[in-house]
């Protein structure tokens, strides 16, 4: 499971759309930070996905990605114009395909080609309408259909999909979702001819009984584990910043902050979208559980910001950081509500550490007279480094 959050401008304490995403994976599935420039390319360029190939563009955007170390696709990421983007595993009704395009392909794809979250949007409906959603999403054969959070620093919306059937849920304020379909009614904008052929499939009655998480989801059950978050959203309606979307992120109520021996967290992110784009700050871990990771900052233009190259790798290296850290955290990650006082001490110096740097950038944000790139950069390199000294 993972759990994706967006507050818009009106629910946040800055004014700015704040975005956040705990990728639950595979304990053993390395998910690395990692970065695609802006590129041009020839005509009838194709592009190879995790399981297809597909026509290229002339030209895609720079993008920052938290990636699946042996895919094509990303879980969550955004790029140089502040669109962002998380997807989440949704069951339903609907068969699942052994081919097409990957939940994360399309959050790589829309990311690469949108300069808005509707340009976004309706890039994913027409790569999803022409290849279809499928193959495997693990390296099992695990198969699942998406639904996706897609954002800017002006708006939200929600797109839930099943099968090759998609409905989309403008946000306002604030919006969760995780591993269940939980748009209602008939959303805000939908596939032409759902509703027909969910009469025709007998999902539903007629056009009055359409709800769409009753009549495709695959269990009756419409509520998710976000509910504790998205109640504290509510709380904080107005007061919300990246620092309290990472606590959110951090919980242990619902496995929000997911410690299982099977599965964990293997990734967060999240990202304070502004409409001055020179000022979006986007937080990644790099790093499984966020409860015991730091987050870290990064800012377009990502030229000398720790990442690494963005391709298909065979094999987790053991000398990444996200396995070092990954063997380094294994005594605290069981019972994480139990109190141990070697894991409360590493922990408080975690928060030490990040806390010093989100004041840093709170203030280089606020002062307009700074380099804020640079500055960033800097402090990006001071997270990084902060964090290997923690593992030693």
């Amino acid at each position: 499971m993972c759990d994706t959050f967006v507050s818009l401008a009106s629910a946040s304490k800055d004014n700015t759309v704040i975005f956040g995403k705990n990728s639950d994976r595979l304990n053993t599935e390395a998910q690395l930070i990692t970065y695609v420039p802006r590129t041009k390319y020839s005509k009838g360029e194709e592009v190879q996905c995790t399981h297809i190939t597909i026509p290229q563009v002339n030209e895609s955007a720079a993008i920052l990605m938290s990636q699946p170390y042996w895919m094509y696709g990303c879980e969550m990421g955004a790029n140089e114009y502040g669109v962002a983007i998380g997807n989440e595993a949704v069951y339903t009704r609907e068969p699942y395909s052994p081919t097409g395009l990957l939940g994360m392909d399309l959050i790589r794809l829309g990311l690469e080609r949108g300069t808005t979250a509707k340009e976004a949007l309706d890039i994913i409906i027409k790569l999803l309408e022409k290849h279809g959603q499928g193959g495997s999403h693990w390296q099992t054969s695990f198969i699942y259909h998406n639904s996706f959070i897609i954002a800017d620093p002006k708006e939200a919306y929600v797109m839930e999909i099943a099968g090759d059937w998609w409905i989309v849920e403008i946000v306002k304020n604030f919006r969760s979702i995780s591993n269940v379909i939980t748009i209602r009614g008939k959303g805000d904008l939908r596939r032409d001819g759902i509703i027909q052929y969910a009469v025709e499939q007998g999902y539903c009655k007629d056009d009055d009984d359409f709800d769409f998480a009753l009549t495709f989801a695959s269990e009756e059950i419409i509520t998710d584990n976000t509910g504790c978050s998205i109640r504290q959203l509510s709380k904080n309606k107005g007061d919300i910043t990246p620092q309290l979307m990472m606590e959110f992120l951090r919980e242990h109520d619902g496995d929000i902050c997911r410690h299982k021996r099977s599965d964990t967290t293997a990734g967060s992110m999240v990202s304070s979208l502004n409409k001055d784009l020179h000022k979006s700050i986007h937080w990644f871990t790099g790093s499984i559980l966020p409860c015991l990771s730091i987050f870290k900052p990064y800012i377009f233009p990502i030229d000398g910001q720790r990442v690494r190259e963005s391709k298909i790798y065979s094999e987790v290296n053991p000398n990444w950081f996200w396995k070092k850290h990954a063997d380094f955290v294994k005594p605290y990650i069981r019972a994480p509500k139990k109190e141990k006082p070697d894991r409360n001490a590493y922990i408080l110096k975690l928060r030490s550490l990040e806390q010093d740097l989100i004041v840093k950038v709170d203030n280089l944000i606020s002062e307009s007279e700074y380099d804020l790139v640079s500055q960033i950069k800097s402090l990006n390199e001071e997270a990084w480094k902060n964090s290997e000294e923690m593992i030693k």
